[in-house]
């Protein structure tokens, strides 16, 4: 008898507030998660974190010492990939960004060449990006890989006191000139620490060159850099 008012209450609850696939909208997925198995297999998967000489660690040469890189997806203008990024910044998905953080997670505890990190760290939104935003996407990106990974996060190493433009239309030079200085990080909260930085994409890379290049000068350990996507385009 219990069983069965337990299903008649989930039914129900599925009928008036249904839960569905963040990727394809069915409603065949587990209900606590965001994606499909059909959507999960087709994420695509970059396999970074096995590559330590991988092209996100690639692109910060001469410009940010990272010891580690990776990014869990490639990005692409019609890929499922860029339709759970739209939902994660700008639909209010956090369960989603939770979820993608947590496949994050579980890919980089069996890399090796991660496995120096002490704290995750989120790339920081400045107070008034992210009061508009209500989240910042990367904080749940580091719950997410916390809940897998058993790292502790640390969102006060490092703060954007100032806003920026938007970077959608700039080119290389221009987005780094505009992020240029634009992070401030307390030595008291970094100092010594091995930090695993964490962003949804990386596209040029003048946002983490500029914050990673903060957290060096005010003594981490080591810097490294997980992100969620990684794009050859701009967004």
């Amino acid at each position: 008898m219990l069983r069965q008012l337990h299903n008649w209450r989930e039914n129900m609850l599925h009928v008036f507030f249904p839960h569905t696939c963040s990727g394809c909208g069915s409603d065949n997925i587990n209900a606590d998660g965001q994606l499909c198995l059909s959507c999960l297999s087709d994420l695509p998967r970059t396999d970074f974190e096995k590559w330590p000489d991988n092209p996100v660690f690639r692109k910060f040469t001469g410009r940010l010492p990272l010891t580690a890189a990776a990014s869990l997806l490639y990005f692409g203008r019609h890929s499922l990939t860029r339709q759970l990024m739209h939902r994660l910044k700008y639909r209010n998905d956090q369960p989603l960004g939770r979820q993608l953080g947590l496949l994050m997670g579980q890919q980089l505890a069996q890399a090796p060449h991660f496995q120096h990190i002490d704290i995750l760290v989120p790339l920081p939104l400045h107070k008034s990006r992210e009061r508009k935003r209500g989240y910042n996407q990367s904080l749940l990106l580091c719950q997410g890989m916390s809940e897998a990974w058993n790292k502790k996060i640390n969102d006060k190493c490092v703060i954007r006191p100032e806003a920026t433009n938007t970077q959608t239309r700039m080119d290389r030079l221009e987005r780094w000139e505009n992020m240029d200085g634009r992070f401030r990080a307390s030595a008291a909260q970094c100092n010594g620490k091995n930090i695993l930085l964490v962003d949804d994409v990386v596209t040029t890379g003048a946002t983490v060159e500029a914050c990673g290049t903060a957290l060096l000068k005010a003594g981490a350990n080591s810097v490294s850099l997980a992100t969620l996507c990684y794009a050859a385009e701009r967004l």
